[in-house]
């Protein structure tokens, strides 16, 4: 068995298609009408549609049980992006128990989507802030050789 992607319903395609290619700047691999698929292997399908797929059970959104998980180094930047765009958020930038900066939002379906600056940039934030590689490895649970190659890769 091999794992291909995690599949969204969404109400409007359009305005979700506008809102991950904008907002979170993915890029489409497929369109099928009813059903995009993103590079990164997630895909948003039209409610109406998967609904005949699924013998006309009931969809709801919202239920705050299910998050997509992206990346970028300057979560506090893409925040400003959220804010311009009146994007509500579950909450604003806030770090996690190990350090590393998040902001949680809703998409237009109000899936939870998160934002987080990566491990390895994560490492050589707290390498300015003076922490030692062993320090960083305790604090982010990221092995020694991580945290030494994260910090020369941004270096």
């Amino acid at each position: 068995m091999k794992y291909i992607c995690t599949l969204i319903t969404v109400s409007d395609i359009n305005k979700s298609r506008s809102f991950y290619e904008n907002i979170l700047e993915c890029e489409v691999k497929y369109d099928f009408g009813e059903n995009v698929t993103f590079h990164g292997d997630f895909s948003i399908h039209l409610d109406s549609h998967f609904k005949g797929l699924i013998d006309s059970k009931e969809i709801t959104h919202g239920g705050n049980n299910i998050e997509l998980y992206f990346e970028h180094d300057d979560v506090e930047q893409f925040a400003v992006v959220l804010e311009e765009n009146g994007i509500e958020l579950v909450h604003p930038v806030r770090e996690q128990p190990w350090r590393q900066k998040v902001v949680r939002f809703y998409d237009p379906d109000k899936h939870i989507i998160e934002v987080g600056e990566s491990m390895e940039f994560l490492s050589y934030r707290l390498s300015l802030e003076g922490m030692n590689i062993e320090e960083i490895s305790k604090t982010t649970i990221m092995p020694v050789e991580f945290v030494t190659e994260a910090i020369k890769k941004f270096g």
